[in-house]
């Protein structure tokens, strides 16, 4: 994956030698280009490199400052058709659906309630799954957007226990009123920054398969949000 950042206290080709000798030596970072006249670093990496260790390697070579840019976002994704760059998300919708689909099958007759439930928690855990691959990576990519991330970072760490709670939740339909409830306001909350990055036409990475693949904000990210929200308030209805 390739990325393209700001670093800021280059002044002159010495400098970029040192931006770019100290980004080497950084594990995972497999090329790099830098130039002090636009201030911009293009990174290729063979797995996310956080932030933070980014800027650890350039402090060492001087007062260098690194940060992310709106164009913040894997080149060789944007030579990806619109379906090829969203296919993890595609497949695992399909495998939950089907999944849980087969077990309404085992059953006389089809309950649609149950249905979401088992979808809800399918979709929570599976999707937690990736975020614990590298819970720092998203938490980081999560504060970029997220409106409470932004200003707490801890929530984007706490933000995929929670979603693997739900999940487990769901699964064993633990107060389900309240489980549905605590979905409705969580997703509801997560689904601001998501319309700000969009509406906003923001070249970010989506995190909602954590940091394992790249995957850039878009309408899919609402319309994945969108669901949960919805199906949490079609089931609170059914409680209430």
């Amino acid at each position: 994956m390739t990325h393209t950042y700001q670093i800021t206290g280059m002044t002159c080709s010495g400098c970029e030698a040192k931006v770019k000798s100290g980004l080497l030596t950084v594990p995972d970072i497999t090329s790099v280009e830098v130039s002090a006249s636009t201030n911009t670093g293009t990174i290729s990496m063979s797995k996310h490199v956080s932030l933070s260790d980014l800027q650890k390697a350039i402090s060492e070579k001087g007062n260098y400052k690194i940060s992310v840019v709106d164009d913040h976002i894997d080149k060789v994704e944007q030579n990806k058709s619109w379906f090829t760059t969203y296919r993890p998300i595609f497949l695992i919708f399909i495998y939950i659906f089907s999944i849980t689909l087969f077990i309404q099958v085992t059953h006389q007759q089809f309950d649609p309630m149950q249905w979401m439930r088992h979808f809800m928690a399918g979709f929570f855990i599976v999707f937690s799954f990736f975020k614990m691959l590298d819970l720092k990576a998203f938490a980081e990519t999560y504060s970029m957007y997220d409106v409470i991330a932004k200003r707490i970072p801890v929530w984007g760490y706490l933000y995929a226990f929670l979603e693997l709670g739900l999940g487990i939740a769901y699964l064993v339909d633990f107060y389900p009123l309240v489980t549905n409830i605590v979905t409705f306001v969580v997703m509801s909350v997560s689904i601001i920054g998501v319309l700000q990055s969009v509406l906003n036409k923001k070249k970010i990475q989506c995190a909602c398969l954590g940091a394992v693949f790249n995957l850039p904000m878009s309408t899919v990210t609402i319309i994945e949000d969108a669901l949960m929200i919805l199906m949490a308030g079609v089931m609170i209805v059914q409680f209430i």
